[in-house]
């Protein structure tokens, strides 16, 4: 299984970016994609989780500004990012879970500046 990530960069604060997130390969039934996100010096962190019955699952921190969404027939997974904070800073990472394991992706890195 690939993932594939695309969509971060530079963004000013209280700017919008969107990520995505393609998987391909080995892929059966897939029950949830998400991102995570780890800040330097910090643990990796879960941002938005969606299910396979269309449950969403956000950090408290992101509620109100960040949206996941999914697209099943093309086994993708976006992030619009809205209002971003010096403190969304970090690499984003994508994540699917189905039968057989958990996957990651390679990392996007999310810089907001002040």
């Amino acid at each position: 299984v690939q993932l594939v990530e695309s969509g971060g960069g530079l963004v000013q604060s209280g700017g919008s970016l969107r990520l995505s997130c393609t998987a391909s390969g080995s892929i059966f039934s897939i029950t949830a994609m998400g991102w995570y996100r780890q800040a330097p010096g910090k643990q990796r962190d879960l941002v938005a989780r969606v299910f396979k019955n269309g449950s969403i699952t956000y950090a408290d921190s992101v509620k109100g500004r960040f949206t996941i969404s999914r697209d099943n027939a093309k086994n993708t997974v976006y992030l619009q990012m809205n209002s971003l904070e010096p403190e969304d800073t970090a690499v984003y990472y994508c994540n699917i879970l189905q039968l057989g394991g958990v996957y990651w992706g390679q990392g996007t890195r999310v810089t907001v500046s002040a």
